[in-house]
């Protein structure tokens, strides 16, 4: 028997496609449900919800407690698909009958946010004993990929796989695919994304250029879909997809969706009507959890994905794997338990600080947010604008500004009067320059293989100064006890970034 429902459950899934976009729909969903007309539309479609039975069986379980957790999957489900769709959505091949997206969303007991955490696919976990779906036969506990649970025992292995690497109790089960994914973006109108470079990827069919950009369901699918737009492959991915669900709360808070009852039914009935879920998950848990998350925004969402040590762990008939990195993880999985926010509250405008010696790239600006923190940004400057000092000066205000530069400045090779800024860079950092490009606005870049990981900044005439550059800020952890006589020891902190630092202003 299918265990009985604890806590309102949440919205079904809006969008996700087959990785983390699924997520979108959780968390969307809730939003979309919560005025007085979204009562009567969630109670009119709530039947029509796809069932799965989870549950049933599932033993040492972790303990339950008053967040919700809920595991938001996309599988690579194409049974049923004209082959004339799949090809136009560059979906062909064959179904790995996997789940090739995997996310945890966390919503906090008081209904004030949410955490989505990206589990990558790729994850060599352990696998609890379990019966085979193919043939029968009883499998002792055995380590393998967390996306391969699912064609091996179903919808309970993959929730018993997650629960147990993770310590979490799993509430609710949302399961789309990708035909879902983009009858849901279309139902909403579509979604802005926004991106600082052309993005082409001709395995996924994104050809997408630099700037903002209103995507339709099947463009959509090809963005949260690419990996090869980049070097960080899957973790990339993971990234834009985390960013896309961040527009997709957006897009569903500021459009006007709540306030339109042919657009707000048209878009839950799309939703509802393409997930499979739990069959605990009912219409009424549905407006009891969107009526707790009713004030949810993207500036109370946080995102972050399963911190890794190795991306390429080699296994004898798993090919590559990805290992946690298992005390950052603990940590991670820890203060979801405790039901601990992880990125701090937003903060309210405040006034521009005035001029500094910062230089005038940054007056009066607010900082720039980037992915990858200065402090990881090796850089050493040289002079080629001719200008006795500047070149010190710039290496000064690089250091203030927290890049790890080498303290010092040489006169560039070649002509002493370059006209403009150029920062060269090997492409394996390409996350690296764009932190450093936000540090500069307008400098050209040059991508030079085998340069290493210190990233060359050749200063031009047009040098004014830095601007000031932010990554998203650790939340700091609880300290683990320490032996008596001891100093405390410190956990490791959590990376984690909050939606409204990443959708598209």
């Amino acid at each position: 028997m299918p265990a009985e429902p604890r806590k309102p459950a949440p919205p079904p899934a809006s969008p996700l496609r087959r990785r983390v976009l699924w997520t979108a729909a959780a968390l969307s969903c809730a939003v979309l449900a919560t005025s007085g007309i979204g009562r009567a539309v969630v109670s009119g479609v709530g039947d029509s919800i796809g069932r799965v039975n989870v549950f049933g069986g599932l033993s040492h379980r972790p303990a339950d407690d008053a967040a919700t957790n809920i595991l938001v999957v996309g599988t690579d489900d194409r049974d049923g698909v004209p082959q004339r769709t799949l090809q136009s959505l560059h979906a062909g091949g064959e179904s790995c009958h996997c789940t090739d997206t995997m996310m945890l969303v966390h919503l906090s007991a008081s209904g004030e946010g949410a955490s989505v955490v990206s589990i990558p696919r790729d994850s060599f976990v352990d696998i609890p004993a379990h019966q085979d779906l193919a043939t029968r036969q009883a499998v002792p506990d055995s380590m393998g990929k967390i996306n391969a649970a699912y064609g091996m025992g179903g919808p309970p292995l993959t929730v018993a796989t997650v629960e147990q690497a993770t310590g979490l109790r799993i509430d609710h089960y949302l399961q789309l695919n990708f035909l879902s994914f983009v009858s849901t973006v279309d139902a909403l109108g579509g979604v802005p994304v926004c991106t600082d470079r052309p993005l082409h990827d001709p395995k996924s069919g994104l050809d997408l250029p630099a700037g903002t950009t209103r995507l339709d369901g099947a463009t959509a699918l090809k963005y949260v879909r690419a990996r090869y737009v980049d070097p960080t492959a899957d973790l990339g991915r993971m990234q834009r997809q985390q960013k896309f669900v961040a527009q997709v709360i957006e897009q569903a808070t500021g459009s006007g969706t709540l306030l339109n009852p042919l657009r707000l039914q048209r878009v839950l009935s799309t939703v509802l009507g393409s997930v499979k879920a739990d069959e605990g998950l009912s219409g009424k848990d549905l407006l009891a959890l969107a009526t707790r998350m009713k004030d949810l925004r993207p500036s109370s969402a946080s995102f972050a994905t399963v911190p890794l040590s190795d991306l390429d762990h080699q296994v004898p008939g798993w090919g590559s794997t990805v290992l946690w990195d298992k005390p950052r993880a603990a940590e991670l999985f820890a203060a979801l338990r405790a039901d601990r926010p992880l990125t701090p509250p937003a903060r309210k405008p405040s006034a521009s600080p005035s001029p500094s010696a910062r230089g005038s790239a940054a007056a009066g600006k607010a900082p720039v947010q980037v992915r990858v923190a200065p402090g990881q940004v090796r850089v050493q400057v040289q002079n080629g604008s001719g200008v006795t000092g500047l070149g010190a000066r710039a290496d000064l205000l690089l250091r203030a500004d927290g890049f790890a530069t080498s303290g010092y400045a040489s006169n560039a090779a070649g002509p002493d009067t370059a006209a403009r800024t150029v920062i060269r860079y090997d492409p394996r950092w390409d996350e690296s320059v764009r932190t450093l490009a936000a540090a500069l606005p307008g400098a050209q870049l040059v991508a030079v293989p085998q340069l290493g990981d210190t990233l060359q900044v050749v200063l031009g005439k047009d040098f004014t100064g830095v601007a000031k550059v932010k990554a998203p800020a650790p939340v700091p952890a609880a300290s683990t006890p320490a032996p008596s006589g001891s100093s405390p020891a410190k956990a490791p902190p959590i990376a984690a970034t909050r939606g409204d630092d990443v959708i598209c202003t």
